[in-house]
C-alpha cells in the first residue's frame, strides 16, 4: 500500500490504510482497523481497534472513532468528534473492580455514505446516521439520523433537508413533499418522514 504517515503518528502494524490516505502527526490508528483510499486523518485523531472506514474519508483533528463503528464512503468527520461505544459507562462495576475490555460490550456508531458530522458534534451509540445527511456543530446524536436530514441541538432534532451539495433544500412550489437543492439543482421527495431522490 502507499499511504503517507507523519512520523509521529502511531499506526499500527495489522490495520490496513488504503492508497492516497494521509495520517497526520500524533494521529493513532489501533490494530485491524481498515481505511479505504483516498483518506484523511487528522492531527491527533484517534481510530479504535477494528473500525470500519471506506474511501475518501475525512476525520478532521482529534476526532475520536472508537470501535466498531463504520464509516462509509465521502464521509467528513469534523473537528473534536466523538463516536461514542459504551452505552452504560462505568470505570468500575458495582463491586468497585476496575472495568476491563471483557466487562462490556461495545456498540456502534454507523455513518452512511457523504454523511458530514460538525465540529464537537458527538454520536452516542448504537446509532446510525444517514446517506447524505448534515449533524449540525455541538450536537448530540442519540436517535437515527434519516437520509438527507440536517438535524442540530441537544438531542438532535431535524431541522430540514440537505441534498448531496450540503446545502439546505427549499420546498417546492406547488408540489406539496416536493424539494430542491438551490445549489444543483437536484430534486427530491418527502413521504412519511424520509426523503428520496428523484430519478
Amino acid at each position: 500500500m502507499n499511504f503517507r504517515m507523519q512520523p509521529t503518528s502511531q499506526v499500527d502494524e495489522t490495520a490496513i490504510i488504503g492508497d492516497g490516505t494521509t495520517v497526520w502527526e500524533l494521529a493513532q490508528i489501533r490494530e485491524d482497523a481498515r481505511l479505504g483510499s483516498g483518506c484523511v486523518v487528522g492531527r491527533g485523531a484517534y481510530v479504535g481497534p477494528g473500525v470500519r472506514i471506506g474511501d475518501n474519508v475525512k476525520l478532521q483533528n482529534f476526532a475520536l472513532v472508537y470501535e466498531p463503528a463504520v464509516l462509509g464512503d465521502g464521509v467528513f468527520v469534523g473537528p473534536a468528534v466523538v463516536l461514542t461505544n459504551d452505552r452504560l459507562p462505568r470505570s468500575v462495576d458495582p463491586t468497585g473492580r476496575l472495568k476491563r475490555g471483557g466487562d462490556w460490550r461495545a456498540v456502534a456508531v454507523e455513518v452512511a455514505e457523504g454523511a458530514s458530522l460538525g465540529a464537537r458534534s458527538v454520536c452516542v451509540a448504537p446509532v446510525r446516521v444517514g446517506r447524505w445527511a448534515l449533524v449540525a456543530a455541538g450536537a448530540v446524536v442519540t436517535e437515527d439520523v434519516p437520509d438527507f436530514a440536517l438535524v442540530a441541538g441537544v438531542p438532535a432534532r431535524r431541522i430540514g433537508w440537505v441534498g448531496r451539495a450540503g446545502v439546505r433544500l427549499v420546498a417546492r412550489d406547488g408540489e406539496p413533499g416536493g424539494w430542491e437543492c438551490p445549489e444543483s439543482g437536484a430534486l427530491y421527495d418527502e413521504e412519511d418522514g424520509q426523503l428520496v431522490e428523484r430519478a
